[in-house]
């Protein structure tokens, strides 16, 4: 396996780098001058977001499914290491992922997460036993290890900084989109014809992802070719300190999306709603709607303001999923729960490219993931531990992520009264 991430790494940077890197270059010092009336929805921004929905699409559209998978192949009791293990490794390569950004440049670092969900995906039906679907779901974490932090990263260059929440929240509609469609084409295809074509359909979107990306130009002006060196990882190259608020804040907030992630298929199930998808999608399309004005509206009135009131409907939603005995209300507090994550992801991704400086962009965005990661993790981890396949467990699974999120809107408050009597 060693080997094989070798040979792909190195194949992946270097194709990446046949783009023609003098175009990249003028493109990118554009982009350095853009004002604040300048249009920032480009050709080229506008093919970044069709590659975010096929990447969001290609592993999105498993989640719903895999824990009926994995029990299927005799492994129910591992519930809780799908997401967990996908997040591990998503944890452990954001440094290497941040250092690459702002080295080899943004695209190569895209490409090659792309592509590690075609290979993920095509090796699902092949590695069929409990043990190999858990080395799988570890090494597709290499996927938004890589590709989210690029992207971020791109669209940071782009724009200039009185429009960076808007452009960030413009930058998260394709993934959106991706996420909204991807579970319900999932469970349609499960339903339907099985396992294997949704895994089948999950490499192809994802190769069409990469093949776009190799049509988008790079903003990186001092963008090299990859060297086996970039891999060394310093101590300063894991955490950028000035990304410290916004992933604690992250930190606290993702504890919810590890417990929605994995427990809310059988929590859809519990209720009587047999298209696992149905959940994901709820949210999503709340999200989606939501993610055209928040942005915007951080813009102009604060990340940290408009954080407190996104984190406080975070608590309500975890409250409802908590309380929710029928399907109707399950699906009002996905909503809610959408609105409140559709304004939490740009806006903290705004946050913490505000606070960095230029040149560390690709670490700070990584730094913040990090925090994600481990968020998500735990509260997959935590979550089906506490549910522990009992149905009357999932009110206490899903009010952890509730006082978690209580406790970040606090610290915003805290942080945002400090701010002002300064």
């Amino acid at each position: 396996m060693p080997e094989l991430s070798s040979k792909i790494i190195s194949v992946t940077f270097a194709a990446a780098h046949s783009i023609d890197q003098s175009n990249s270059r003028i493109y990118a010092m554009e982009s350095n001058t853009l004002q604040p009336h300048h249009r920032y929805f480009t050709f080229q921004f506008g093919l970044l977001c069709v590659s975010n929905f096929l990447f969001s699409a290609s592993f999105n559209m498993m989640i719903p499914e895999l824990p009926g998978y994995l029990t299927k192949i005799g492994g129910a009791e591992y519930k809780g290491l799908i997401i967990a293990l996908f997040t591990l490794m998503a944890g452990i390569s954001r440094p290497f992922s941040g250092k690459l950004t702002d080295t080899i440049g943004r695209v190569p670092v895209m490409v090659f997460g792309s592509l590690v969900c075609v290979v993920c995906s095509l090796l699902y039906p092949v590695l069929t036993s409990v043990v190999g679907f858990l080395l799988l779901r570890f090494v597709h974490g290499f996927s938004t290890g890589f590709k989210p932090t690029a992207t971020a990263a791109y669209g940071a260059d782009v724009v200039h900084e009185s429009r960076r929440g808007e452009a960030m929240g413009a930058l998260a509609i394709g993934y959106t989109i991706g996420a909204s469609a991807g579970p319900m084409l999932g469970s349609y295809l499960v339903n339907n014809f099985g396992y294997n074509p949704m895994f089948y359909i999950s490499a192809f979107l994802a190769l069409g992802s990469v093949i776009i990306l190799y049509n988008v130009r790079e903003t990186l002006p001092t963008a090299r070719k990859f060297k086996w060196n970039d891999l060394q990882i310093q101590r300063s190259d894991i955490f950028d300190a000035s990304a410290l608020r916004p992933a604690i804040i992250t930190l606290l907030l993702c504890f919810s999306i590890g417990t929605i992630l994995t427990i809310a298929p059988d929590f859809s199930e519990h209720l009587g709603l047999h298209n696992k998808g149905t959940f994901f999608a709820f949210f999503t399309v709340a999200s989606l709607f939501i993610r055209f004005v928040a942005g915007k509206i951080s813009d102009q009135y604060g990340r940290v303001p408009v954080l407190i009131g996104s984190s406080a409907a975070l608590v309500v939603a975890m409250a409802i999923l908590s309380l929710a005995g029928s399907v109707p209300v399950m699906l009002a507090g996905s909503v809610l729960y959408g609105l409140s994550w559709g304004i939490n992801s740009p806006v903290i991704t705004a946050w913490t490219v505000d606070l960095c400086e230029p040149e560390n962009r690709g670490k700070a965005i990584a730094s913040m993931y990090i925090a994600l990661e481990v968020g998500i993790g735990t509260g997959a981890l935590f979550s089906s531990w506490i549910y522990h396949n009992d149905a009357r467990y999932f009110i206490w699974a899903f009010a952890t992520p509730a006082v978690l999120s209580l406790v970040a809107c606090l610290l915003l408050i805290k942080w945002n009264n400090k701010r002002a009597s300064a």
